[in-house]
C-alpha cells in the first residue's frame, strides 16, 4: 500500500515530539517506510518491486507488512519521523544530519543505510552565469527545500569555501523552494525568474538536452572531492532496538536491492519505470542508471565531508569522531566514509 503524506500540519506534533518518544509503536513485523520521487531512490523501489523485505521475513519466520509512503521534501520527512508517523524516511545526508544532531539523547535517529551516490548539478540558463562568484540578487536559484535541504545545505559549503565561513547564507535569499520537475519547466523554457537549479537526475539529463543555454556550474561531486552519498535512510533507535528481526529483513533487503541493481542495470531501470509510473523514456531510464556518475549502493560516501563542514559553519553542533557515530552498526560492516 502507498500513501501520499503531506509535511503540513505535522510542525507542531514534531515539534512536541523533540522531548518525546516517537508516538508510533508497534510489534515486530511491520514497518512504513516514506521515500521521495526520483531515480535517487531506486534501491527503494527494487525492494518494493521484489518484495524483498517480505522475502528476507520469511526467511526468519516472520511475515512483515510493508507500508509505503510518499513525502516530499526533507523538511515533511524529519516533521513525519518526528510524530511518528512513519518508522523510516528518505532524504539528503545534511537533512539526516540536522535531526542526528537533535534528537541525540532523545529519539537518537541515525542513518540505517546509503541509498547511492550520485551528483546533483547546480545549472543555470544565463549566459552570464559561469559559476556561483557571477550569481547576483537578480538570479532566482529553485531547490527543493531553501535553506535546509541537501542542495541548500551543499551550496552553502561551497559558498563558505568561496565567500568566507561568514557570509555562508549568501544565496539564501535568493533560493526559491520548488520541486524538480517545476523547476527544470522553468529552466528549460527561459520564461521564468528561475534561471538557476540545483538538480537531481534525471532533472539535470533532461535540462542539459532541452535548452543549448543550460549549462552547469558545478556539482556537488566537485564540491565534495568525489563521488559522494546522495540521499540515506534513517530511523530513531527506538525502531531500531524494538522491531531486530524487522530491522535485519529491512536491511538484507536493501543489500539485496543494491546487488540487483549492480548486476542487472537493464532490469533495474525497467522496475524504476515500472513503481514510479514514469513516462520517461526508457533509453533515458537505462542511460541514468548505467552512467558511471551514478553508484546505487548501501555504502556511504563521503558523509563525513557533510559532517566535518555543517559542524564547522554551526548548522551541526555536535562533532562527531567518525560516519559510525550517526549510522546504526549494522551499516559498519560496509566500507564507508
Amino acid at each position: 500500500m502507498r500513501r501520499l503524506v503531506s509535511g503540513r500540519g505535522l510542525a507542531l506534533v514534531a515539534a512536541a515530539a523533540i522531548g518525546l518518544a516517537p508516538l508510533l509503536a508497534h510489534a515486530e513485523g511491520k514497518i512504513s517506510i516514506a521515500q521521495q520521487f526520483g531515480i535517487g531512490y531506486l534501491i527503494l523501489d527494487v525492494v518494493r518491486d521484489q518484495q524483498l523485505i517480505e522475502k528476507h521475513g520469511r526467511q526468519q519466520g516472520l511475515a512483515i507488512e510493508v507500508d509505503w509512503a510518499s513525502i516530499s521534501g526533507s523538511t515533511g520527512m524529519n516533521e513525519a519521523l518526528l510524530a511518528g508517523a512513519v518508522d523510516v524516511v528518505s532524504a539528503g545526508v545534511p537533512p539526516m544530519l540536522t535531526l542526528w544532531d537533535r534528537t541525540r539523547g532523545k529519539q537518537n535517529v541515525k542513518a540505517v543505510a546509503a541509498l547511492g551516490s550520485l551528483p546533483n548539478y547546480l545549472l543555470s540558463n544565463n549566459p552570464g552565469v559561469r559559476n556561483i562568484k557571477d550569481l547576483s540578487d537578480k538570479d532566482r536559484i529553485a531547490v527543493p527545500a531553501a535553506g535546509v535541504g541537501f542542495q541548500s545545505r551543499t551550496l552553502q559549503i561551497e559558498t563558505a569555501r568561496v565567500f568566507g565561513k561568514d557570509d555562508y547564507k549568501r544565496f539564501d535569499n535568493i533560493s526559491v523552494s520548488l520541486p524538480h520537475p517545476e523547476a527544470t519547466a522553468a529552466l528549460i523554457s527561459g520564461g521564468s525568474e528561475i534561471n538557476t537549479h540545483f538538480s537531481s537526475a534525471p532533472f539535470y539529463y533532461q535540462a542539459l538536452a532541452a535548452n543549448k543555454n543550460v549549462h552547469k556550474l558545478i556539482s556537488s561531486y566537485d564540491i565534495l572531492g568525489g563521488p559522494a552519498t546522495f540521499n540515506v535512510l534513517y530511523t530513531t533507535q527506538k525502531f531500531h532496538d524494538e522491531n531486530p528481526r524487522t530491522y535485519k529483513a529491512f536491511y538484507a533487503a536493501l543489500v539485496e536491492a543494491a546487488q540487483l541493481v549492480q548486476a542487472d542495470k537493464a532490469k533495474a531501470a525497467d522496475i524504476f519505470i515500472r513503481v514510479q509510473k514514469s513516462k520517461l523514456a526508457p533509453e533515458l531510464v537505462r542511460r541514468i542508471v548505467e552512467d558511471p556518475e551514478n553508484d546505487f549502493t548501501v555504502s556511504p560516501h563521503r558523509t563525513f565531508v557533510y559532517a566535518e563542514e555543517l559542524q564547522k559553519l554551526g548548522i551541526v553542533k555536535t562533532r562527531a569522531a567518525s560516519w559510525k557515530d550517526y549510522f546504526f552498526e549494522e551499516a559498519h560492516a560496509q566500507p564507508g566514509s
